[in-house]
């Protein structure tokens, strides 16, 4: 379950009743959209159907099996959601808001590179302020997801950026290579692998090129500094001897 803090009011008014349910924001849209497939449980802040929420009134259960045609919470609460509004207050708005926009800037960070500067990644304080420079405004009843494209499009007056994956080559010296190795094949899709005569591990990894910045700085932690980190240009050079 989530926290009261956390979570928002959707209500249904039928047959003259007023039933309320308190549920996660992203979970009751979702819902709203035939899209939520996760654990109703783990996003509703009580398993229950209130006619008030905010005094803890509950309705009679008759108007229960009437209006759903059975007293189980669990049933009930995802065809208010899915049948009702959402009922979001301001300060909810502004913190959705807030947590949208820092999703929608870590999501082109992670995979938006500079063509005009050898495909190197953006910053976030970059993002940032070319979002701000272009008028971007996040919807906070929209998926992250949903407004990346447009994002872009607004980005791209303002600052050269386009959509990347990069292919690295890492190195990591026999001493590090047992612990190292499970690490580096975790942060991307790894392409192929080898252990090389001399105890040494060599990993070829797929991911959002806007990560190629924390590739080196685990390929540094892991090895103490010893290890080493190549992009691959060319699809040939995938060979890892």
């Amino acid at each position: 379950m989530i926290s009261l803090d956390e979570a928002v009011t959707a209500r249904l008014e039928s047959h003259g009743e007023r039933f309320e349910v308190l549920i996660d924001p992203d979970a009751a849209l979702a819902m709203k959209r035939g899209e939520f497939e996760g654990d109703l449980e783990d996003v509703i802040a009580a398993e229950d159907v209130f006619e008030n929420a905010s005094r803890g009134d509950r309705p009679a259960e008759e108007d229960l099996e009437t209006v759903f045609g059975t007293t189980d919470a669990l049933a009930i609460i995802p065809e208010v959601v899915e049948r009702g509004e959402i009922q979001i207050t301001a300060e909810q708005r502004e913190e959705m808001l807030e947590r949208k926009h820092n999703q929608l800037v870590t999501t082109i960070t992670r995979n938006a590179v500079n063509p005009q500067m050898d495909d190197s990644p953006h910053p976030p304080e970059r993002i940032e302020r070319a979002l701000e420079e272009a008028g971007f405004q996040v919807d906070p009843m929209e998926p992250v997801e949903n407004q990346v494209d447009d994002a872009l499009e607004a980005l791209r007056p303002v600052i050269p950026i386009r959509f990347e994956e990069v292919t690295m080559a890492v190195q990591l010296p026999a001493d590090y290579a047992g612990s190292g190795q499970a690490q580096i094949r975790e942060f991307g899709d790894l392409e192929r692998e080898e252990w090389q005569n001399d105890g040494s591990w060599v990993g070829v990894l797929t991911f959002p090129a806007g990560l190629q910045n924390d590739l080196y700085e685990l390929v540094n932690e892991v090895t103490s500094g010893e290890g080493d980190a190549r992009v691959i240009k060319d699809k040939d050079e995938l060979r890892t001897r």
